[in-house]
């Protein structure tokens, strides 16, 4: 059998979209489940939108994503050059579109603007150019004499305008198209670049490129594809097409939805891990129903054949539940050292910061939130009393006083304050005054924290603030509860 040969072939124009990100990693698991090589091939043909910096942006993408490729610009391989406008340098897509001419696949075209501008007409409300092949048929002399000239032309690729195209696809099953809806596309233009789908198919050709994935967008696209493929005598790859990712209203995913890209995600807080995840079931289930996925458990599982026609929703509550997933499970060394930015940002204070790291492991989706739930150790805040009245725990402000009154004395006496130091002083409490633990702990909670809900419990957060702090914070809770229950 022919080995699996896939590519991901972005172009370097800013952030990765996670629709991209979807295709390199759809074309990476299809390679690795079969045992095939994966490729990465850059597509800058397209100069006008060229971003500097873009290209950082992918290599660094695939290297956290773990989308590690066979052969490169980076690493080489037997195909290269693996980058088009070094590939254009050599001469080599003009060479394939004058074999075209030859053929009588392809022609010459020297219209000018103006007249490609009259050209112009409203179809369903959009206002398209359909060239009307006014330079298919021009005399070979003619032809010479506008070379000659050095007259701008572009190459278009000559597509009958009776008869049909038909191809199939590995998700969307059999399409035919009318050749008349096919447009006589460009393949070279004026500046002597190829187009972004001539340059596809032949790069694809000459790099052996088994599978191809991409876009339902590009579904209108494939028949001119098949026939260029048809034109070299070349064998066509197999085609997958992907379901548009909506939001969650189902539009198309944007920019102004601000997790459209894999780097917005990482600002977010998401770690790759979870992401990559997320994105493989973007469109795509495992048939064992299984969902948390790491990627040697997606390269085992993954069959493209299971990838659905519907459109795939951005399910940002999915997304979050997922990655609380990935935090709860990670080593303990790699959440400190991802949340120690975000710890920082609301601790200044010399306190044991890998405690309070412990405290939201398990509690946080997104590694911002974890400000929300430890900003109280930065600052006690200005809390209502109303928070000491619990029903569940049987504690009201009159009950609560009492509580910390009687804790005072008790809290200052002790100078062990690890978590086993004051779990014992509060214990003690609550057994000679045989009262149920909430009645106990509710209070000291409320009074050292101000929050009703909190990441730990009185011990827990009484060891990382320490004797001073803490006694400072049942002292304010007295003299709170005293103005409001003695007046």
């Amino acid at each position: 059998m022919k080995q699996v040969r896939t590519r991901y072939a972005p172009s370097p124009t800013g952030r990765m979209h996670v629709g991209n990100l979807r295709t390199a990693l759809y074309e990476f698991l299809i390679a690795k489940h079969a045992g095939g090589s994966f490729l990465l091939r850059i597509e800058d043909t397209d100069r006008e939108r060229f971003v500097p910096g873009a290209l950082d942006i992918i290599y660094k993408t695939m290297k956290e994503t773990g989308l590690k490729h066979d052969e490169g610009p980076d690493i080489g391989g037997d195909c290269g050059p693996y980058v088009q406008s070094e590939r254009q340098a050599t001469g080599i897509y003009l060479k394939y579109a004058k074999e075209l001419i030859e053929k009588g696949e392809a022609y010459y075209c020297f219209c000018d603007k103006e007249r490609l501008e009259s050209l112009k007409q409203t179809i369903d409300g959009k206002e398209v150019m359909v060239y009307d092949k006014h330079c298919l048929n021009l005399p070979k002399e003619e032809i010479e004499r506008n070379l000659a000239e050095g007259k701008p032309y572009v190459i278009r690729q000559n597509i009958p305008r009776e008869g049909t195209t038909t191809f199939k696809d590995e998700v969307y099953g059999e399409i035919t198209a009318p050749n008349s809806e096919l447009d006589d596309q460009i393949l070279i233009k004026s500046d002597g670049y190829p187009t972004y789908n001539f340059a596809n198919v032949v790069d694809d050709h000459l790099m052996g490129i088994t599978h191809v994935v991409r876009g339902n967008e590009y579904l209108s696209s494939t028949p001119k594809y098949n026939r260029l493929y048809e034109a070299f005598g070349w064998e066509i790859p197999t085609y997958i097409h992907c379901p548009l990712i909506t939001n969650e209203e189902h539009q198309k995913l944007s920019k102004r939805s601000g997790h459209s890209s894999y780097e917005d995600l990482i600002e977010q807080g998401f770690v790759p891990e979870a992401v990559v995840n997320f994105i493989a079931l973007l469109g795509w289930s495992a048939e064992s129903g299984t969902e948390i996925f790491d990627l040697e458990g997606l390269i085992r599982e993954f069959d493209y054949t299971r990838i659905n026609k519907s459109p795939a929703v951005f399910d940002m509550v999915k997304l979050r539940w997922m990655n609380g997933e990935y935090l709860k499970a990670m080593d303990f060394d790699k959440f400190f050292e991802m949340a120690l930015p975000y710890i920082k940002e609301v601790i200044t204070k010399d306190l044991d910061l890998k405690k309070i790291a412990e405290l939201v492991k398990t509690r946080i989706e997104v590694l911002p939130d974890l400000k929300e739930h430890i900003d109280f150790f930065e600052e006690l805040p200005d809390y209502d009393i109303a928070m000491y009245t619990h029903k569940k725990m049987k504690t009201t402000s009159e009950s609560s006083l009492v509580v910390l009154r009687d804790l005072l004395p008790l809290l200052e006496a002790s100078n062990d304050y690890s978590r086993e130091g004051v779990e014992a002083v509060l214990m003690g409490y609550i057994q000679d005054k045989g009262i149920k633990n909430g009645q106990g702990l509710w209070p000291i909670r409320t009074a050292v924290s101000g929050k009703q809900m909190t990441p730990g419990g009185a011990y827990e957060i009484m060891e990382i603030l320490g004797k001073e702090e803490s006694l400072r914070r049942v002292r304010i809770g007295i003299e709170k509860l005293n103005k409001a229950v003695e007046g």
